[in-house]
């Protein structure tokens, strides 16, 4: 299975409210998703505590969206995940890391790109 896995790391983020509120970060999350034109399929977003963090997942058809936030840091972590298998869904999940690090306004970012199974005709 061909696919991109895109992880994001990011600190010192200026939208405070985001951290903290799970129906902003759900609203966010879905709505990177669809401009991307990616298909949610299922979604789950948990709140820690009052004023905790959040882990919010959006299942994909084309795999998932990962978000992680930690309020008192000022960090989140993002996971997104796309399959190509009928095809390539590489640019739509960097829409989505795109559209959320914007909404995050970090002061700092770490991010990694893995280019995950086999190339097309190996086995």
């Amino acid at each position: 299975m061909n696919g991109l896995h895109l992880t994001a790391e990011l600190n010192e983020c200026a939208a405070k409210a985001l951290l903290a509120e799970p129906a902003a970060l759900r609203a966010l999350c879905l709505a990177a998703v669809a401009e991307a034109g990616l298909t949610p399929v299922g979604e789950l977003f948990h709140h820690f505590a009052p004023g905790g963090g959040i882990t919010g997942v959006v299942l994909l058809a084309e795999s998932h969206l990962a978000v992680h936030t930690w309020p008192e840091l000022g960090a989140v972590t993002l996971d997104v995940y796309v399959c190509n298998l009928s095809a390539d869904n590489s640019g739509r999940a960097e829409r989505v890391v795109a559209a959320l690090e914007a909404a995050f306004a970090p002061g700092r970012r770490h991010g990694q790109r893995l280019q995950r199974g086999t190339p097309a005709g190996r086995r």
